[in-house]
């Protein structure tokens, strides 16, 4: 479709204005922000469905780290828990951003304190019990699956390390439950950001050229 599209766009466009390329097209463009936040996304990728729409309403985006979480938010896990309600609601201003620990704030800050990513459950991991990356992604993955024998060594593994990262016992208990809540819903925000890629360009090319992109 983008292809299609960006066809007919050169096709017609005068000789001295220069092609359009799909991966030149800017992630900062307002007009782009605009139609997303307008929930007028019929034809855009992954914001087509009526509820996502009502969401984008409600949530605004303004910048691509934005496009990045509402593609991972917009799945029944995040909306059944709040965790939309909250990131839209500290976006806004309406609430102050919570971190289960300061040290958090830091991978927890782009998303308005909610763990949104897989990666975030990893580096909550790094930092609060001292995984490595090996090791915080095979946390991950036993969250994911809710393996309760595994779970039950990680979670051990989980309060030794942050013992030793003079954590208190009870906060890293909280913390270890959180992540595991998480884990179940968090999308890769890698995959995530190549669809807010695709997002973003089939959204401009709906706001700067309609025609040839509805065609």
């Amino acid at each position: 479709v983008i292809d299609t599209a960006i066809e007919l766009v050169n096709a017609q466009r005068d000789a001295a204005e220069p092609e359009l390329v799909a991966d030149d097209i800017p992630l900062d463009d307002e007009e782009m922000y605009e139609l997303i936040s307008s929930g007028e996304t019929t034809g855009v990728f992954q914001l087509e469905s009526e509820g996502f729409q009502r969401i984008l309403q409600r949530l605004k985006p303004e910048e691509f780290e934005d496009v990045i979480a509402s593609v991972a938010l917009y799945r029944p896990g995040p909306l059944g828990s709040g965790m939309v309600d909250d990131y839209i609601d500290v976006k806004h201003g309406r609430k102050e951003a919570e971190y289960p620990h300061p040290r958090l704030e830091e991978i927890l800050e782009p998303t308005y304190g909610v763990m949104v990513y897989q990666e975030q459950v990893m580096q909550t991991a790094q930092i609060m019990a001292g995984y490595s990356l090996g090791g915080a992604d095979l946390l991950r993955r036993a969250m994911g699956k809710k393996k309760e024998k595994v779970m039950k060594k990680q979670r051990q593994i989980f309060l030794d390390g942050a013992d030793e990262k003079g954590v208190d016992p009870d906060k890293a208990e909280e913390i270890f439950d959180l992540m595991a809540q998480f884990a179940s819903y968090g999308f890769n925000k890698s995959h995530s950001a190549a669809y807010a890629l695709l997002t973003c360009q089939t959204a401009y090319l709906k706001a700067h050229y309609p025609v040839e992109f509805m065609a």
